[in-house]
């Protein structure tokens, strides 16, 4: 039987545009498999079955929705701490997911590698970072390889608004530039660095676009609550990489709606502005753009009841799953799979 996307195409082959139902329709199944996904990571951490803490990306699902479907297979993802949205984005299961927060042995990793370092080359998945900055230069070897074997392939590094203020960010972008890597580097720009607003310890209004220009490139600021916004900018800088034209530097306006972390009630945020972000919410905007576009309430709906299906069953699974077994312990982390010391 065809699923709901499906039956809207089917009834709305009319419908032209430059990006087309079908990839609004996943674009729009995407944002909210993101967001169930995250809320159930939150609910179950409050019944103690996540353990340590996790940054989550409740909010700001237009981002990595729009980069992941203008990307083609082979392209690399780098993502921070906050990774859970971009990893799920490039089509690792939701099961995967939820099971590495739980630790449990049905994860992505075993359970070994835990929320902030989710990591599925399988799927372009190249590693979430945990130190602010580290991976921006790694993303710009991944792109010289690609650019020295003639590879079509094109790296993508997300980061948040306080990296544009590490030497790491300043230092991977020169090196992109003067070598015409195929790589594009995206600032989330959620408005706090942890808990600082970064317009209180930075120079300039925008930290990432206004510094564009000491590096030769151009100023793009996108609204990062936009999905098509996003995939449109996406799609150019795909193109450019490609064509050998270099990197990109875009920098996505958008907002948590959680703390930094699970321990930050984030009680620094001025009364009112989480509200007037929400307003803008980005799964919001989309339904109304599907709207706009043809596709009835009940399509909508049928996704929304599809998706939090897939969520509810990926937890069920996650809870019955065992824990990792003592026999993974060693392996991974050291070469010869043991942990004796040598000489």
């Amino acid at each position: 039987m065809a699923n709901v996307e499906d039956r809207a195409l089917a009834a709305n082959m009319s419908l032209n545009d430059d990006i087309g139902e079908a990839a609004r329709l996943r674009m729009y199944r995407m944002q909210v498999v993101l967001r169930e996904a995250e809320q159930r990571a939150f609910d179950l951490f409050l019944q103690n079955l996540v353990k340590g803490t996790s940054h989550l990306s409740l909010g700001q699902e237009a981002v990595a929705t729009g980069f992941a479907t203008a990307m083609k297979p082979g392209d690399l993802s780098f993502c921070t701490y906050r990774g859970h949205a971009h990893t799920l984005a490039r089509g690792v299961p939701i099961e995967k997911v939820l099971g590495e927060l739980m630790q449990r042995d049905n994860g992505l990793m075993r359970g070994k590698g835990g929320s902030m370092h989710l990591t599925s080359v399988e799927h372009g998945v190249m590693g979430s970072y945990a130190i602010i900055g580290a991976h921006l230069p790694i993303a710009c070897g991944a792109a010289w390889r690609a650019q020295y074997k003639g590879q079509s392939d094109v790296s993508v590094c997300f980061f948040g608004d306080g990296t544009t203020n590490i030497g790491a960010f300043h230092e991977a972008l020169n090196f992109a530039a003067v070598w015409k890597l195929p790589v594009i580097f995206v600032c989330e720009n959620n408005l706090y660095m942890e808990y600082t607003p970064i317009g209180d310890v930075t120079a300039v209004a925008h930290p990432a676009a206004d510094r564009a220009a000491s590096y030769g490139l151009p100023r793009i600021i996108i609204d990062g609550n936009d999905a098509d916004e996003v995939y449109r900018a996406a799609m150019e800088a795909y193109k450019k990489a490609r064509a050998g034209g270099g990197p990109s530097l875009i920098e996505c306006m958008t907002y948590r709606y959680s703390g930094h972390s699970r321990a930050d009630p984030a009680k620094y945020r001025p009364e009112g502005e989480l509200e007037k972000w929400k307003e803008r919410d980005p799964i919001k905007i989309y339904r109304e753009r599907l709207k706009q576009f043809g596709i009835g309430d009940d399509v909508i709906a049928g996704i929304d009841t599809d998706v939090k299906r897939q969520v509810d069953e990926a937890t069920e699974k996650c809870k019955a799953a065992p824990p990792p077994s003592l026999d993974i312990l060693t392996p991974d982390g050291y070469a010869d799979g043991g942990f004796a010391w040598r000489n």
